[in-house]
């Protein structure tokens, strides 16, 4: 596995690249579909192939280790073979769903124990058995266990918190040299920088996840309720620390202007539930704005959704029969809406990326972003 530069931007931090996997190419910038349990909600796993064309996709640690649990996973052969999904994984530590659950869950130096959402039970994860779980789950990217720290930690706590992650990443880092792939493929760890909304904890935290010379570095603890600006000065410290010639993957972001915005800044990968969790909303994405299909004003709207969209749904469905869809609460609608903002998420950063090629990105971005922000 290895990443390759093949572009930047001259106006901007923003570049393309490749990341070269087992399972594929992944073109950069790129958007991953967040698949938490093995499963994009209400996408097909043809529709991610053909339709959104998604190189990449996400799992969650936390979900699947407790459904459907490790014996099954590692019969099956790994997540890949589990849910026929040929081409490459990441899989998120579980961390943030751990430390999610305020009131279940009691932090240690030895890791985090935790009680199911489902259940009750009561679970113990350290970062040697992560690593362990996410060698069984099979993704071609696992992430580090961290502490995500609260946006509105104050300073102490912030810097415990980013200590704790750098000490437990040093395990993680140990574990997983001790270990190897379990079916014959090519895995490799990303740290993750935390620090919470600290200049000076970011930047320390980005210099030690730097030095240990990763294949590529992610960008936790941010779109986590601190203000817009400041993620995106928190994205610029670190990124002037981090090396140029790996990719930087900002987790758990976020609206089309904002994947804008970090690209700029020098990011390469994204994932985030808002296209789905949205589009089961009816909130669909366009370049014109943010569309409302529950709104009266579509009723009649007879136009596709989307005439340019790589979506068979998009060119073939209108606005209003997406949006009888909605109100009659039929699956079809949640489909179709879920569908059209993946597909259009991935458009935005296939165009990013052949405007960087190009060498016009901050010009078509300035003059995209106000569209994007807006209500229609």
């Amino acid at each position: 596995m290895n990443f390759t530069l093949t572009a930047s931007d001259r106006c901007s931090n923003a570049r393309a690249g490749v990341l070269h996997t087992d399972h594929g190419d992944i073109p950069t910038p790129i958007f991953m579909p967040v698949g938490t349990q093995g499963s994009v909600k209400a996408v097909h796993q043809r529709e991610l192939r053909q339709d959104i064309d998604a190189k990449i996709i996400l799992g969650n640690t936390y979900h699947l280790y407790l459904r459907p649990g490790l014996d099954i996973l590692r019969a099956a052969g790994g997540l890949h073979k589990f849910n026929g999904w040929e081409r490459p994984l990441l899989t998120d530590s579980g961390g943030f769903q751990v430390f999610s659950l305020a009131d279940n869950r009691k932090i240690k130096e030895e890791g985090c124990t935790f009680r199911s959402h489902i259940d009750g039970s009561k679970h113990l994860f350290t970062p040697e058995n992560v690593m362990d779980i996410q060698r069984v789950i099979g993704a071609d990217i696992i992430m580090a266990f961290d502490e995500c720290c609260p946006g509105d930690a104050d300073y102490n706590y912030a810097k415990q918190s980013m200590e704790r992650t750098h000490r437990w990443l040093d395990r993680c880092v140990k574990r997983f040299g001790e270990t190897e792939p379990l079916y014959g493929y090519d895995q490799a760890l990303f740290p993750i920088v935390q620090g919470c909304q600290y200049r000076d904890l970011r930047r320390k935290s980005a210099e030690y996840i730097a030095s240990k010379e990763a294949l590529g570095y992610a960008i936790g603890g941010l779109a986590v309720g601190e203000p817009t600006e400041v993620m995106y000065e928190m994205i610029e410290i670190v990124n002037a620390i981090l090396p140029t010639d790996h990719p930087r993957y900002l987790m758990g972001v976020g609206t089309p202007a904002n994947l804008l915005e970090a690209i700029e800044r020098g990011v390469d990968m994204f994932d985030c539930v808002m296209p789905t969790r949205n589009g089961r909303n009816g909130l669909l994405f366009t370049m014109n704005g943010t569309v409302n299909i529950k709104n009266k004003k579509w009723e009649t709207c007879f136009e596709p959704i989307d005439p340019e969209s790589t979506a068979e749904c998009d060119r073939v469905y209108t606005f209003a029969y997406l949006h009888h869809l909605i109100h009659a609460e039929e699956i079809l609608g949640l489909q179709i809406c879920s569908i059209h903002n993946l597909a259009f998420y991935l458009r935005l950063v296939r165009e990013a990326r052949q405007h960087i090629l190009e060498g016009d990105f901050v010009s078509w971005k300035n003059a995209l972003v106000p569209m994007l922000s807006r209500r229609v």
